[in-house]
């Protein structure tokens, strides 16, 4: 009797191990072949896991798993090499930081196939037990979230690890708002022309950085114009001058007598139209804490008052103008996109407001309108 012959597999290959076990090996779309990741114990089980295979193959799943094996280190800096031309230097050197500082050192040598959601649980914790601040910890836990977003869509991952995980609440810290009053004190108890310099954080509501960025060529006096298209920011010690933080320029009218001391200030400026309007004595470009200490805690104290700091006037600027011109119109002076973000971050209820709109309420209650 003839003997019965053997079947060719149809895909893969399968063959015995001296251990006993069984490898099961298969061509990638590429030709090459690859191993499986383990081996079996029965041919059955291989064949199961071979067919798993090629059902990934043939509904486009599949993933080289020579992919997953690139380490977070080398995949990290490969990504932000990728992303630093779309970002602001000053966003390029905080993803830097995050990454050398808290990614790296936990997860580098970890290849990216090897990361689970709780393997990101596990570091989350760490740095919450070190004391990191919930915002420090946010912020590390987006930046990889990118990286391993990232990953999935250039297909070396089949899912992200960065998902389910429960992060530090941020307090919730609210604006020192102050009345047009108290900010009118303190610019008058600022030296000049940093005075000038409060004027444009609390009646035009610019931040700080578009102050410090602001140039002779961006001030149209007659025409009571300031022209916000650059902001100066401090990068791991490097001042560096970068678009605003929407990336959109913006044209705010501010009041004629600010307008007019703005025009004197420009009549003792020396230098073409690109001089800036702010500078140190030497006449440096300013920077934020040196400034602050310098010029306008002395002014804040002198005025008064406490705990204010220069982002809440812009903050007082937005909720003065949403009250009394509405949201969109706040939103254009503070140049947000998106007016949610001026609700959320910026404009709050006035004092009193609540105790009018009772009184209203009970004349419309009796059929009049006071409005």
């Amino acid at each position: 009797m003839a003997a019965k012959r053997k079947s060719r597999r149809a895909f893969g290959r399968i063959r015995k191990l001296p251990s006993g076990r069984f490898q099961a090996r298969y061509p990638g779309p590429d030709g090459v072949l690859r191993a499986a990741d383990q081996t079996f114990a029965t041919t059955t089980d291989a064949d199961r896991w071979l067919a798993r295979k090629r059902i990934e193959m043939e509904e486009g799943r599949w993933l080289d798993p020579a992919e997953g094996k690139t380490t977070v280190r080398d995949w990290s800096a490969r990504w932000l090499t990728a992303v630093s031309p779309q970002l602001k230097h000053k966003t390029q050197a905080s993803y830097r930081s995050l990454i050398n500082s808290l990614i790296v050192p936990a997860l580098g040598d970890r290849e990216l196939a090897s990361l689970r959601p709780i393997t990101i649980v596990e570091w989350v914790g760490a740095m919450k037990t070190r004391g990191l601040s919930a915002s420090r910890i946010r912020q590390a836990y987006r930046v990889l979230s990118q990286i391993m977003r990232a990953a999935v869509d250039n297909e070396m991952i089949g899912q992200t690890p960065c998902r389910g995980v429960k992060l530090p609440r941020m307090p919730q810290t609210e604006p020192h708002i102050l009345t047009p009053l108290e900010a009118s004190r303190i610019v008058r108890n600022a030296a000049a022309p940093h005075d000038l310099l409060i004027s444009l954080l609390a009646y035009a509501g610019l931040r700080v950085g578009e102050a410090f960025a602001l140039r002779r060529t961006d001030i149209d006096v007659l025409g009571g114009l300031v022209v916000v298209d650059e902001n100066l920011a401090e990068a791991n010690g490097t001042l560096v001058f970068d678009t605003p933080k929407s990336h959109q320029k913006r044209v705010l009218r501010i009041g004629p007598s600010l307008a007019s001391r703005i025009g004197r200030h420009l009549e003792t400026l020396s230098g073409g139209e690109d001089a800036l309007l702010f500078v140190t004595p030497g006449g440096k470009p300013l920077r934020y804490n040196q400034w602050r200490k310098a010029y306008f805690d002395p002014a804040v104290a002198a005025a008064g008052l406490t705990d204010v700091t220069p982002h809440d006037l812009r903050a007082s600027h937005g909720t003065w103008v949403a009250d009394r011109y509405g949201v969109m119109t706040a939103a254009h002076r503070l140049g947000h996109s998106n007016a949610s973000v001026t609700t959320r971050h910026y404009a709050r209820p006035v004092a009193g407001r609540d105790d009018q709109v009772a009184e209203a309420a009970d004349s419309w209650l009796s059929g009049h309108d006071d409005g």
